[in-house]
């Protein structure tokens, strides 16, 4: 096994395939994040390394867009098995995962784990077919930890996992199971957008938005409003780059076209960075909490919570734009 620390674009983003041809790994573990950035970048791998031993690419972390496919298969490697897996360190294992055996599909994880009896259940408890909804795994598996640590009685353990589905491990992430058995990932239920009562996973609108070569990154949470929410977008742009209105009228155009009316974000803000936790995820939670002007209580978590202030600045202009018509 190799381990890299650092970051896997210094000294050059070919560090982690000199590492491959170097050591002759067979399975390179890796970001989403990192693929799109290479994607970005145009750095194209095959052009430049030999890659021969490389016979599967892991991507984790977030979903894998759909180009993010397109780009290993002309850029890195085209006889390579790309795997998108998708688990969690609770579990120390994948609920969806890759097969060697199993066809590649642009966009989706090729299946579900074995001894992984996994379903998506809607918020009834129901189970769906081609819906989206949460994911469940409705029976015991081999990896499935046996309660928390200082917990007497399993209290936080049952309400962190069964509290929402009683007898089935609730996960957390927002999916659906497609026909050929594959799975598509939207982002995690928490993180899920419900303008009009349409739920929306936020991968839904990053795999749009970040087709754009002017966007590096982009986070999308919703304003509570009336009993209803509006979508609000946050995308960080390469440097040099302003969110004018044409850039922020085709965004929408895009998601309009692409997606649907739902999808179509109310306000969109350029950031200079976007907010991750200490393991390179983003944190939409602590975003929507910002803006909805609630405490965010996770914020050792970051990685740098003083990214946070930009959106502070936000959130108390919209909400200085909401009273002004109270105060007129």
């Amino acid at each position: 096994m190799i381990l890299y620390d650092g970051s896997p674009l210094y000294p050059d983003a070919d560090v982690l395939f000199d590492l491959v041809d170097t050591h002759r790994i067979n399975i390179l573990g890796v970001s989403a994040k990192y693929i799109n950035v290479l994607r970005k970048q145009g750095v194209k791998p095959s052009e430049t390394h030999s890659l021969t031993s490389l016979k599967t690419i892991l991507s984790t972390g977030s979903p894998l867009l759909p180009g993010s496919f397109d780009y290993v298969y002309q850029s890195v490697k085209k006889d390579v098995c790309l795997s998108s897996i998708c688990g969690g360190t609770d579990i120390v294992s994948c609920f969806v995962l890759g097969s060697p055996i199993l066809p590649v599909r642009r966009g989706e994880i090729q299946c579900r784990g074995l001894a992984m009896a996994v379903k998506v259940f809607d918020q009834q408890g129901n189970a769906l077919t081609a819906e989206k909804g949460e994911l469940v795994c409705t029976k015991p598996f081999p990896s499935m930890p046996v309660g928390f640590l200082g917990d007497p009685g399993n209290i936080r353990f049952q309400k962190s996992y069964f509290g929402r589905y009683p007898g089935a491990w609730h996960q957390g992430d927002f999916i659906a199971l497609t026909g050929n058995g594959g799975v598509i990932v939207y982002g995690r239920s928490d993180s899920v957008l419900n303008p009009g009562g349409v739920r929306i996973g936020t991968a839904e609108i990053y795999r749009r938005v970040e087709e754009f070569d002017q966007i590096l990154e982009s986070v999308a949470v919703g304003l509570e409003k009336e009993g209803d929410c509006e979508v609000l977008l946050f995308v960080m742009l390469r440097d040099g780059v302003s969110l004018d209105d044409d850039l922020k009228a085709r965004i929408s155009q895009q998601l309009l076209q692409q997606a649907s009316p739902r999808h179509v974000p109310s306000a969109i803000f350029q950031v200079a960075d976007i907010p991750r936790t200490r393991n390179g995820k983003i944190s939409e939670l602590a975003v929507s909490n910002i803006i909805n002007g609630n405490a965010v209580n996770n914020s050792s978590a970051l990685e740098d919570p003083k990214v946070l202030e930009e959106y502070r600045w936000i959130a108390q202009h919209l909400a200085a734009q909401r009273m002004a018509p109270a105060i007129s």
